[in-house]
């Protein structure tokens, strides 16, 4: 005698209510997983003589104060060798931009550069429309950039902090907060 059992399937309704019960809970979970690491949005303001290198600067400012941080190693190398400050006609002719004169520079502004003693690059600007008037202190490891937009500058006699901000020259920082990168390191 043999027994037949009868399977029935399982119902369709079951299986769609749990799959749809567990995609709720990843989403859930990831929800609650997003907002506790979210950070908030706070960007730092900067004092009224300092301008943001990212936020308040042109293009054309931009590309230069990049490219005077890039050349800043450089100048140092060379101050070594020389045991004096390189001339800006020196690092033109190695072509370290924004001293070389080239299309990039003339559509920046078309900079003159002079040394200003002790240790310092003045570029006045042609078109201060295009780009302020940068004044670089050579100083450590770090640059110290200075902008100053007006027409009529003349080189400062005076490098010293106070007396750059009564002159009207403000100093360019770089900040790197949230809006800059995505790293987040605990």
């Amino acid at each position: 005698m043999t027994t037949t059992q009868v399977v029935r399937p399982a119902g369709a309704g079951h299986e769609t209510l749990y799959v749809l019960l567990l995609c709720l809970i990843i989403l859930a979970v990831a929800g609650t997983v997003v907002t506790l690491h979210s950070e908030p949005r706070t960007v730092a303001a900067v004092p009224s003589h300092q301008f943001d290198a990212r936020r308040d600067l042109s293009a054309a400012e931009q590309g230069i104060y990049a490219d005077l941080r890039v050349t800043l190693d450089e100048i140092h190398v060379l101050q070594q060798e020389q045991n004096a400050l390189p001339t800006p006609e020196q690092l033109a002719e190695a072509g370290f931009a924004p001293f070389a004169q080239d299309a990039s520079s003339v559509s920046r502004g078309a900079h003159r550069w002079q040394v200003l003693a002790p240790s310092a690059y003045l570029g006045l600007s042609q078109t201060p429309a295009t780009s302020g008037s940068l004044l670089m202190r050579v100083q450590g490891a770090e640059p110290d950039i200075w902008l100053n937009r007006r027409n009529d500058l003349a080189a400062p006699s005076d490098l010293s902090d106070q007396a750059l901000i009564a002159a009207g020259w403000q100093q360019v920082v770089a900040q790197f907060d949230a809006g800059v990168t995505r790293q987040h390191r605990h």
